[in-house]
């Protein structure tokens, strides 16, 4: 298709944070946004991220809305960086209208870069009439963000280390969402955006963290932990792992000097709850990314119990379950026009 009938196209995607059960935390030194260790992650239902893009033959730059305002240029490097890529390969120099808006918080830990450029990746393609796999789409996504090439597919994700020369390196479902009956009680510990951005906050830690070799070496053992917990479907295991994880992920961030600390008292009020209500007999194993909210492991019978404790906790602002669900994917007929 020319870009004379692209004109005027328009895409829309929706797509699906994901929570690193076996988390990833630093990138490989050869470039092409390699994670330096393996992720197992759960795409989850109950936030999401709808994208559309539309094409403009007027235009003479992209240009980017999040939430209905223009974006900051440093946030808009990343999706011009994405949609520069899928014009290259459907050889058009056609410019964008990106539109993005999240049904949770932005930028709080929360994973919404996941979804976001999950959705763009998929939006862009489309509308762009390139014929994308879901692993050219998961390596599309990678390359602007690397938790993104979860969100791309559905249920249980594995994303590998990088190696040199891993131009293309995708994600791979392990299992669909309905493959086993667990759920993610998210206890959200604040609604504003976190102080260190996820990018920056793994940068720094890999360059001064005197544990940072240490996790390296550590986080493969702890993912086939958790690959062989969701193989054998055993939520003791896999809690474990996902605790053991997100704790000595976090532990290194903490050694970094100065250090990246992303928690705040409703983070450490709710980690004392998952404590508790274990101890108590309940199966709930807590996990946290770069931020301060707390993602409660679950399964799904006990959903709405957990959701309750976590909702008591001082310093939860809301607490909410998601359970595994679908990749992103399209809403809207990418050939559909604009004007």
């Amino acid at each position: 298709m020319s870009d004379r009938d692209r004109d005027g196209a328009a895409a829309e995607a929706i797509a699906h944070p994901n929570i690193a059960l076996a988390k990833y935390w630093g990138k490989r030194s050869f470039g092409h946004n390699l994670p330096a260790v393996p992720s197992l992650s759960v795409t989850l239902e109950g936030m999401a991220t709808r994208t559309r893009v539309v094409l403009d033959a007027a235009a003479t730059s992209d240009t980017f809305l999040l939430a209905g305002t223009v974006a900051p240029d440093a946030a808009k490097v990343r999706v011009v960086g994405l949609l520069h890529r899928v014009r290259q390969r459907a050889g058009s120099s056609l410019f964008a209208r990106v539109e993005s808006a999240n049904d949770f918080p932005t930028s709080s830990g929360l994973a919404s870069s996941a979804s976001a450029f999950a959705a763009l990746a998929t939006a862009a393609t489309a509308v762009y009439g390139v014929d994308a796999s879901d692993a050219e789409r998961s390596s599309l996504a990678r390359k602007t963000s690397v938790s993104a090439a979860r969100s791309v597919l559905g249920g249980f994700v594995e994303l590998r280390a990088g190696i040199e020369g891993d131009v293309e390196l995708a994600a791979v479902q392990l299992a669909p969402p309905e493959a086993w009956e667990v759920a993610i009680v998210v206890a959200a510990t604040t609604r504003a955006a976190k102080e260190t951005a996820s990018t920056e906050g793994m940068a720094h830690t890999v360059a001064t963290s005197p544990y940072h070799a240490a996790w390296v070496d550590y986080a493969p053992r702890v993912f086939e932990q958790a690959k062989a917990a969701l193989a054998a479907r055993d939520i003791e295991k896999m809690g474990d792992a996902v605790e053991a994880s997100a704790f000595a992920m976090h532990a290194d961030a903490i050694a970094a000097r100065p250090t990246v600390v992303y928690w705040n008292p409703g983070t450490m009020a709710a980690i004392a709850e998952v404590r508790a209500l274990r101890k108590g007999g309940l199966g709930v194993w807590a996990t946290m990314d770069a931020g301060p909210h707390v993602k409660v492991l679950t399964r799904a019978a006990d959903a709405d119990r957990v959701r309750d404790a976590m909702r008591a906790v001082p310093g939860v602002v809301d607490a909410f379950i998601a359970r595994p669900g679908a990749g992103s994917r399209i809403l809207s007929d990418a050939a559909s026009s604009s004007r």
